[in-house]
């Protein structure tokens, strides 16, 4: 199994970037920065991310779902697929999906109707950057490859079957698209992480709403992106995550509020241990701030109803947390 990208430490990957996108005709109703998160990994539909994990060593997929019962799902192949969930099949659950990336293949079981789907898009070296591009409602089938010193992104489009194709960004760019503008649409985005892990790093905005560019420096080089609505208003906000010198230093959330432009810094989670694994778990459109500690297979989650603490076992030390995957 893939894991994917972070940028110091034992989850490492090369990482690709991106490109430049068309609008098209189809505008979804605004507020979608948080629930295109959330739809990813709601495998029952009820406005709830699920804890879910996959298992490298029998490639099972486990998912709890929030609404009750289980998910026990063999799916996919480890140390050769990538995770990437998504509501490819517009009914408002996630998918359960791979990219391979060395034969170019996209794998899913969609919830609609159990059934199986598999086509060849992309190519070996690939990177998976599947979200809902066009603003249909449904996750579409996207990749960014690096050459020549550039991004190119290649979609496509579940709205019309066309495929989108652009370049933006630099090979040492790291990919991380999500809805900004919230505007129902996937913006292109990267974050630019500057000459060495302490420099300022830069993100990059190509806005779907009007084709604009928003330039925000914010963080540093080796911070991990954590792209998700938690201010709810309907807008990813920008969001870095610290790792401390230490195997025992806390993680540093550093979230820049789209609504108001503030910021908050916020300790949760430990640098030896956990994966980040931000969604919206609680149901009140927020994304909440959450890890998966590989140590004892716990899901930890700080509510944004409350800024309550939450506590779910569930999965087993080396298992891949599935909301994990859109961490850069």
């Amino acid at each position: 199994m893939k894991n994917y990208l972070t940028k110091t430490g034992k989850f490492a990957l090369v990482f690709l970037a991106i490109a430049v996108l068309a609008g098209s005709s189809v505008v979804a109703q605004p507020g979608s920065g948080n629930i295109k998160l959330r739809r990813a990994v709601d495998y029952d539909g009820d406005n709830k991310a699920d804890y879910a994990v996959f298992r490298q060593s029998n490639a099972v997929w486990y998912i709890l779902k929030s609404g009750g019962g289980f998910i026990f799902q063999q799916f996919g192949i480890a140390n050769e697929d990538w995770m990437t969930p998504g509501d490819y099949d517009g009914d408002g659950k996630g998918d359960i999906a791979v990219f391979r990336e060395t034969t170019g293949v996209w794998y899913r079981i969609n919830s609609s109707n159990n059934t199986f789907f598999g086509a060849t898009f992309g190519v070996n070296g690939d990177e998976p950057v599947a979200r809902d591009y066009d603003g249909d409602g449904k996750t579409d089938l996207a990749v960014v490859r690096r050459t020549n010193g550039q991004m190119i992104w290649y979609i496509y489009r579940s709205l019309d079957n066309n495929l989108m194709g652009g370049t933006f960004g630099v090979t040492t760019d790291y990919a991380v698209p999500a809805d900004y503008d919230g505007d129902g649409k996937t913006d292109l985005a990267v974050q630019r992480p500057g000459s060495t892990q302490t420099a300022q790093a830069i993100f990059y905005i190509s806005r779907s709403s009007d084709g604009g560019v928003t330039i925000t420096p914010w963080g540093i080089g080796a911070d991990l992106v954590v792209p998700g609505d938690y201010d709810g208003d309907g807008k990813a906000d920008i969001a870095v995550v610290r790792e401390g010198a230490t195997a025992s230093s806390a993680l540093i959330w550093y979230i820049l509020r789209s609504s108001n432009g503030g910021f908050d810094a916020v300790a949760f989670g430990a640098t030896g241990t956990d994966l980040t694994t931000q969604n919206d778990y609680d149901g009140d459109g927020k994304t909440d701030i959450a890890v998966w500690r590989d140590t004892d297979g716990t899901f930890y989650v700080r509510r944004s109803t409350d800024s309550g603490f939450s506590g779910v076992q569930w999965g087993a030390p080396s298992d891949f947390p599935i909301a994990g995957y859109d961490t850069h």
